[in-house]
């Protein structure tokens, strides 16, 4: 059984749920469970000292659930399809779906806006993450008034447990710092509401994407002393590299958010993490199957969202990456599942990006009855396939729920590969750090997805778009792709294109606004304060 995933996780998702009653003044989507009529007071709850630990246990599923029962039921944000609204799916989608990565067949909505680089402020997933963001800092905000010195004081609170909650405190600020960095990611500035603002209802005041950023940084810095050591904490939670990386994310592309070079910041916190306990998993493929918590994977994971197919049931998250990329000729039970959706596959772009049958593990593509063009991105079977995810074990055993429905995947937001090709990236910046160690790094990832060192590579190929074209090798459907393009000027614009892009079929140069998504509709009209990202 997966940590943060049982029957307390199930009776926090339900009790959190009930003294949950905040209203969002963001977005026109209900933030509350319309079907909930038993509210718990705070006070009733905190009178058993294991709702601590159940409060903290929601704030983590906040990023892989969607309301308080399995699969759809009592959501969390109502007014939208329960699956479209859960974190991962949502962010994925828009950091996917937007690039030469991943393309989808389906008709739902205003979904293929999102490849075409078409869409506008209305877009429906576009709003949907924007309110799970701002849920989710609430519940954050909410866990935090709930464990101050004041409360803690009131209630009695013993000095054994206090430490323990002190520990809690660090975490949960960490995951709101972590939403505060995708809100700056993709919207840029937004309203910055903490613990500290009023609790009755109010308009926040926009931040500006500076200001954003420096309070993320602000929390990082005042946390990353207090949390524990790497790979110390309990599976999956937070600990000192899960803050290090999201300082150094921060960090590496403040040029790109607004002109500032913070890259000897970003080394500085990536050397933590390369020099620190981590190690990478013994295979590619491990890394994305339903035991990828225990097979060894786990030692290369930083920060990973816990999935579980009997007790965090979604259709997000990676049920969603595991179901969505299967249809055609691909048999659903060779990934574990019931069956397949028909949906995400990727484009000629992103295929060339590997010398075809020379033995590199990440080239997972599925080609029978697959065209390479895409001439109908309605038609699943336009566009090569892509088998990662997969709800199996090392054996070959399917995942824990017998119906094949929701998988137990784990999905690692931040991962040692990553660090390792970050590294790299900053050398060639001019952030400091040593050709060697560049080399090495690259090549340790290069051996794992060879099983030798025929795929390594001389300090010769050591460039900015080798290095670019290597982060979507190893990272592709992570959820990276779209901030990396950003960083490397080829998200928008014609330096670079790839099928679809401009809703043109080989591809058209986008307008340069689109790097951020625009605020949505909705929440500017429950917040007039909110300015409009130029250009929507």
């Amino acid at each position: 059984m997966k940590n943060l995933k049982s029957k307390t996780l199930i009776w926090s998702l339900f009790v959190i749920g009930m003294i949950m009653t905040l209203t969002s003044c963001l977005s026109d989507l209900d933030q509350s469970d319309p079907q909930n009529t038993n509210v718990l007071s705070a006070e009733a709850l905190f009178s058993d000292p294991g709702a601590y630990e159940q409060y903290l246990a929601k704030l983590y599923a906040g990023l892989a659930t969607t309301g308080q029962q399995g699969g759809a039921g009592q959501p969390d944000i109502s007014g939208i399809d329960e699956g479209f609204s859960q974190y991962i799916r949502g962010y994925w989608n828009l950091q996917e779906l937007t690039t030469d990565e991943a393309i989808i067949a389906w008709n739902d909505q205003t979904i293929k806006d999102l490849h075409y680089q078409t869409w506008g402020a209305s877009d429906v997933f576009i709003n949907a993450l924007f309110s799970r963001l701002d849920f989710q800092v609430k519940n954050c905000n909410e866990f935090l008034r709930e464990t101050s010195n004041e409360k803690l004081d009131s209630r009695g609170v013993s000095a054994e447990l206090r430490a323990e909650i002190a520990g809690y405190r660090d975490e949960a600020r960490f995951l709101r710092a972590l939403s505060y960095w995708h809100f700056l990611d993709l919207f840029g500035s937004v309203g910055l509401v903490t613990e500290n603002s009023s609790t009755e209802y109010f308009l926040p005041a926009q931040a500006s994407r500076q200001e954003i950023f420096d309070y993320v940084e602000s929390e990082l810095l005042e946390i990353e002393g207090t949390l524990k050591a790497p790979r110390t904490n309990v599976y999956p939670r937070v600990d000192q590299g899960a803050a290090w990386m999201l300082l150094a994310k921060l960090y590496m592309n403040a040029d790109a958010y607004f002109g500032t070079d913070r890259n000897a910041d970003a080394l500085t916190y990536v050397n933590k993490i390369v020099t620190s306990s981590y190690s990478l998993g013994p295979s590619y493929q491990n890394l994305f199957l339903a035991d990828n918590d225990t097979n060894g994977s786990q030692n290369e994971f930083i920060f990973s969202i816990a999935y579980d197919g009997q007790f965090t049931q979604t259709f997000g998250g990676t049920t969603y990456l595991t179901h969505a990329p299967v249809g055609g000729n691909m048999s659903a039970s060779d990934f574990g599942i019931d069956g397949g959706w028909g949906g995400i596959r990727t484009t000629s772009a992103f295929v060339d990006k590997f010398e075809m049958a020379f033995g590199d593990e990440r080239e997972q593509f599925f080609t029978e009855d697959q065209t390479l063009e895409i001439n109908d991105v309605s038609d699943f079977q336009q566009g090569y396939a892509i088998s990662k995810w997969k709800n199996v074990d090392v054996n070959g055993d399917a995942g824990s729920d017998s119906q094949g429905v929701f998988v137990d995947i784990d999905f690692p937001m931040f991962r040692l590969a990553d660090a390792y090709l970050m590294y790299a990236e900053l050398f060639l910046r001019g952030a400091g750090g040593s050709q060697s160690d560049a080399l090495t790094y690259v090549n340790m990832i290069r051996t794992r997805a060879f099983g030798d060192s025929s795929g390594n590579i001389t300090a010769g190929n050591l460039s900015l778009d080798f290095i670019l074209d290597e982060r979507a090798r190893e990272l592709h459907w992570e959820g990276h792709r779209r901030t990396d393009l950003i960083r490397f000027e080829k998200f928008t614009g014609g330096s670079y294109v790839w099928p679809w892009k401009g809703n043109v079929p080989n591809g058209a140069p986008t307008a340069n606004f689109r790097r951020l998504f625009p605020i949505p509709s909705p929440a500017i009209a429950g917040n007039p304060t909110l300015q409009q990202n130029p250009g929507y």
